[in-house]
């Protein structure tokens, strides 16, 4: 059983923004990670089967599941890949990782027991399309895990500074939008039961954030 996929993705035609992107990221979660640790520990410890994360980043998430899951990471920067790689080398953890975007999964219909999203939903082009996407490769029953920042309360002062530097900030934070009322998406996105709550991080305009879990 191998650490990490046999096959490297291509990263010869991946911008240079795609390649900075990726080593910030790598050192902004070491100051991150500490705030979402004790939702991430509560959400992502209880999983079990296949577990499919999409945008995995650089890999943060892979010290919160158990042992026995059977990992798979869909990360459409080929440059974020050696960071998953190394923390799966680190951990003793077997993965599998390919490339590809969260609105065409290149996985199968019904195949996955639990779906994870941290903070992925800001930056997708089409959070419907994604989680059209989510539930077409979920198994009936399958589980929907997310941990994301959102949109602030509508009227607020922070809702109006988000809003004001959101142009800016999509351009800077690789299309992350900081004003995405996220959790009215995936109350609409037709799933069984959702189950979320909103917490406020000490993160500036990012702050506001939801986590739950949506079944199908």
């Amino acid at each position: 059983m191998k650490l990490f996929s046999p096959r490297s993705p291509d990263v010869s035609h991946a911008g240079w923004y795609q390649r900075l992107f990726a080593a910030l990221m790598a050192r902004g979660s070491i100051v991150s990670e500490p705030l979402v640790a004790e939702h991430k520990h509560a959400l992502l410890g209880e999983l079990r089967g296949s577990v499919l994360e999409i945008g995995p980043g650089t890999g943060v998430n892979l010290a919160y599941y158990q042992r026995d899951v059977q990992w798979l990471g869909i990360e459409p920067n080929p440059h974020m890949h050696r960071y998953v790689e190394q923390a799966a080398a680190e951990l003793g953890r077997a993965i599998e990782l390919r490339r590809g975007t969260a609105e065409q999964l290149p996985v199968a219909n019904e195949s996955i027991d639990a779906v994870v999203s941290t903070l992925v939903l800001c930056s997708v082009p089409d959070p419907a399309a994604t989680l059209r996407e989510i539930k077409r490769v979920l198994k009936p029953g399958g589980r929907f895990v997310f941990v994301e920042h959102v949109a602030a309360p509508r009227g607020t002062l922070l809702r109006r500074i988000q809003r004001w530097v959101g142009p800016l900030w999509r351009v800077l934070g690789d299309g992350c939008h900081p004003d995405r009322e996220t959790w009215a998406v995936i109350e609409g996105a037709g799933f069984a039961r959702v189950q979320l709550e909103h917490f406020q991080l000490p993160s500036g305009i990012v702050g506001p954030h939801i986590a739950g879990t949506a079944v199908k």
